[in-house]
């Protein structure tokens, strides 16, 4: 039910997610039984007519070693799973669609090559026709630019008389704003005061019988600006007769129209008498003034303001006169000029507007003759371009279309192939690699059976590894056999954090290097500073190394290991002790144990992903090769090294440029053969490639030229591998017999150095071995209880001898548990002295090899065979 709900969303047809829930069901079950202490053989249901528990042997009782299936390691294996099954989709469409597009572009490069061959022989006469065109037109532009620029010469010099003569008029003009810009102030002042003025305030003037003298004063030169001719009456004090406006001033006060008389006064042409008379007479008289009149009478004061503006306005105007007529005259001149300009520019626009015509054909011309010549120097860019492309990448054709086959099967196969990945991530890593292979196998056969597409042969390395990142892990100190390599792609792909069983070390070695440049902290359960090493690494996204873990853990781990991150305000936070921490993904937990064979519980067993890092024999055969060839041929191991390094870094940069090729050629828009950039990407991309190959090809001759020297200690290497699994068998004899790896490789190096030198290859090695056996054989038996010295013996010399072939497996098995009770069809020769069961062994001992002929002994001999079964019998 529950691996149903995870997969509901994963695109798989219904057969296959049915099949797929009933192996995860099987998974879990298998690895449970085969974690027991007593395995029964069973058949589940969902497979009862396809597949038994693969070997009725328990990890346990096998190997005394703990490890308990729990229904998180299920949900971790779905998770896993679901998880990568995506993942490697993705990464395998994108890649084999890089190759695909790759492919697609080699192939229309290929083919634009004839049709650019054909396109340059068409465009070469048209080029040469439009060529001829094009220097007849300039000929003719050439001929017409002389007559345009005689026109043009003609009215640039009117036009410098026009604007000669508009600057000579606008400066009078401005000069007659100016000096009027100062009266009309004043004048507007006084048309304002008229304004004010209302027909009661004239009637009240006019009303009055005694008008004060300004009154009169005022209305006299009202009068004499509206040239109104005065009465003579006789002055009452000389009798003589004198000129009187009062009457006049009533009788033009009387008058309706008088204010708009006034406000519409010709102000621009009052005459010189008028203006004379008033400028004499009334201007310079002090009682003449607004303010004075004012206490008299406000419409009167208004009428003397207008007075005296008009007075203001006549002074500029009689300035300004002249200048307008002068300005007039400017004008004149000015349109004069003007006309004779437009004539001249009209037909100057109609020379040019030829000359456009003409030079619009000629830029149609030009510009057909640059598309002709663009278009011929881009087709033989283009076509030099497909040439490199295709003399670059051709090579690649074969081995593209190989490799997108290749995904695209890998593609079908990768739902079982992860489905076993993810079984390796969430079950396996506890396990030893003889119990790993037995398992997957038969893992892989169920898949097979149950039409799970899946590859004939599973390697999670080739499923969920990648080879750039496994050598840099070798470099970093990952031994390089497949046990090891598989625990790093358990470690890189679990959702649990890893706790290494590694009592050698060789994970400790690995995790310092491999982190080393990201700020590892290493630390100990047992630092007082642990939890603050902890909660900065957790803030800041380092990774952490907790060492020498024993069998259990502090709970304040718990939710790191568990991994119990929540999300608020936008950022991830965790709960370490009574502190709330902000959660930076970067951060890395590993854990590893120097025990042996810890036993941990389920509620520890639950948190992490238990990982067997225990060295293997291939592992510590490379580790020892390179200790005596580095010894030996200390050069040779230098150079070697050096070549690890130098190739790592080769292959690396290869892929490197082979993803940039990718993507350069996946990421083109249109066609790539008018992508100059992209094509010279390219072409220094397989370049450089190419010299990185040859580079690679050398060194990988002088590499293989090294190991065929190098490869003369393996049997040293070889014999070292067996005496160390022989002494770390002890351990379970008395758990007080253990030896740790740096002390075997200090004592094997000793060894070495102590030994008797010989140039004779064979020689040296047999030497060595000698020697190395002695010194382990010595400074172990140092260490044992007597009863246990002469089982050592036995234990180190029969497995030399199997590994000389010396003895056969099969016989070695038969004496350690005898065979399988059958029936026995031949009578017992000898029953008074040969049981019937030691008879069935006999018999049962004749068919296997360097036993054959043991039933068919002759009695003369049957003393010494008597001798034989005794002994026989006492060992078993």
């Amino acid at each position: 039910m529950v691996a149903n709900t995870f997969f509901a969303d994963i695109e798989l047809e219904d057969n296959v997610r049915l099949a797929i829930v009933d192996i995860c069901k099987y998974f879990h079950e298998s690895v449970r039984l085969l974690s027991e202490r007593q395995v029964f053989r069973r058949f589940f249901s969902f497979v009862s007519s396809l597949y038994s528990f693969f070997n009725p042997i328990s990890f346990l009782n096998e190997l005394r070693r703990h490890n308990y299936v729990t229904p998180t390691s299920y949900l971790e294996m779905i998770r896993t799973f679901k998880k990568l099954l995506g993942l490697k989709r993705d990464e395998l469409t994108m890649m084999r669609n890089r190759y695909l597009t790759g492919l697609e572009k080699l192939e229309f490069a290929a083919g634009e090559v004839g049709k650019m061959q054909i396109e340059l022989v068409e465009l070469q006469p048209q080029l040469i026709v439009t060529g001829q065109e094009t220097d007849k037109l300039l000929a003719k532009v050439a001929k017409d630019t002389i007559q345009v620029e005689a026109q043009r010469t003609i009215v640039a010099a009117d036009q410098l008389t026009a604007n000669q003569q508009a600057a000579a008029a606008q400066s009078i003009k401005d000069e007659c704003e100016a000096d009027l810009a100062e009266a009309l102030p004043v004048l507007n002042d006084a048309l304002a005061s008229l304004n004010t003025l209302k027909q009661n305030d004239i009637t009240l003037v006019k009303s009055m019988k005694n008008p004060p003298s300004v009154v009169k004063l005022v209305m006299e030169a009202v009068c004499i600006m509206l040239q109104e001719k005065p009465e003579r009456k006789p002055d009452p004090s000389s009798g003589k007769m004198v000129e009187d406006y009062w009457g006049v001033s009533l009788k033009i006060l009387g008058d309706i129209k008088f204010l708009e008389k006034l406000k519409s006064y010709n102000i621009d042409a009052i005459p010189a008498p008028v203006m004379k008379k008033i400028r004499d007479t009334y201007i310079p008289n002090a009682d003449f003034d607004p303010k004075i009149v004012r206490n008299a009478s406000t419409a009167c004061e208004g009428l003397c303001k207008w007075i005296i503006a008009l007075d203001k306005y006549d002074a500029v105007v009689k300035i300004v006169g002249p200048k307008k007529a002068k300005l007039a005259v400017a004008e004149q001149e000015l349109a004069v000029s003007s006309k004779r300009l437009a004539e001249k520019k009209a037909i100057l626009d109609a020379v040019e507007a030829k000359m456009q015509k003409l030079q619009a054909e000629l830029d149609a011309t030009q510009k057909k003759k640059r598309d002709l010549e663009d278009s011929i120097d881009l087709c033989g860019k283009k076509l030099d371009r497909a040439e490199k492309l295709i003399s670059g990448l051709g090579g690649e054709k074969t081995r593209w279309t190989e490799s997108a086959q290749m995904l695209k099967e890998k593609y079908y196969n990768i739902t079982g192939d992860v489905l076993l990945g993810a079984g390796v991530v969430a079950y396996l890593g506890a396990f030893t690699v003889d119990f790993r292979k037995g398992i997957t196998d038969e893992w892989l056969a169920l898949c097979q059976r149950l039409e799970v597409p899946c590859s004939k042969v599973f390697k999670i390395a080739d499923t969920l590894g990648d080879a750039v990142k496994i050598r840099a892990w070798n470099i970093a100190g990952l031994p390089v056999d497949s046990f090891s390599v598989d625990n790093g792609i358990i470690v890189s792909n679990s959702n649990r954090w890893p706790l290494c069983i590694d009592p050698q070390g060789q994970a400790n070695k690995w995790i310092k290097n491999m982190e080393k440049n990201n700020s590892l902290k290493v630390c100990k359960l047992t630092d007082n500073t642990y939890i603050r090493t902890l909660e900065n690494a957790i803030q800041f996204g380092m990774p952490v190394l907790l060492e020498n873990i024993g069998e259990e853990l502090d709970p304040i781990l718990d939710p790191v290991l568990q991994q119990l991150i929540y999300h608020s305000a936008g950022s991830d936070y965790i709960r370490l002790g009574d502190s709330v921490l902000e959660y930076n993904r970067d951060f890395k937990l590993y854990l590893t144990t120097r025990l042996r064979n810890p036993h941990y519980l389920p509620e520890i067993s639950v948190k992490v992903c238990l990982l067997n890092f225990m060295i293997t024999p291939l592992g510590l055969t490379d580790q020892l090769l390179g200790i005596v060839a580095a010894m030996e041929k200390p050069e040779l191991e230098a150079l070697k090294n050096q070549l690890i390094l130098e190739s790592a870094d080769n292959k690396r940069k290869l892929k490197e440029l082979e993803d940039k090729i990718l993507e350069v050629l996946s990421s083109s828009e249109g066609n790539i053969l008018e992508d100059e950039t992209a094509i010279n990407i390219l072409s220094s991309s397989k370049t450089l490639s190419a010299q990185i190959t040859e580079k690679q090809a050398v060194a990988e001759k002088t590499q293989i030229e090294i190991d065929t020297t190098r490869s003369g200690y393996i049997p040293v290497a070889n014999h070292g591998a067996i005496l160390f699994f022989c002494i770390s068998d002890l351990g379970n004899i008395d758990p007080m017999y253990q030896y740790s790896l740096v002390w075997f490789i200090n004592l094997f190096i000793s060894s070495i150095s102590n030994s008797q030198p010989s140039d004779d290859l064979s020689k040296r090695i047999q030497i060595l071995n000698e020697n190395f056996s002695m010194v382990i054989y010595r400074n172990v038996c140092r260490s044992l209880f007597e009863q246990h010295k002469l089982l050592f013996s036995l234990t180190m010399c029969v497995a030399l001898l199997k590994a000389r072939g010396a003895i056969d497996d099969t016989t070695w098995r038969f004496l350690l548990t005898g065979g399988v009770a059958l029936a026995n069809p031949h009578p017992n020769p000898a029953p008074t002295w040969l049981s019937d069961k030691s008879w069935s062994e006999i018999v049962r001992a004749n068919d296997l090899p360097n036993l054959n002929g043991l039933q068919k002994c002759k009695p003369i001999a049957k003393r010494t065979v008597k001798i034989k079964i005794d002994i026989f019998n006492e060992l078993s």
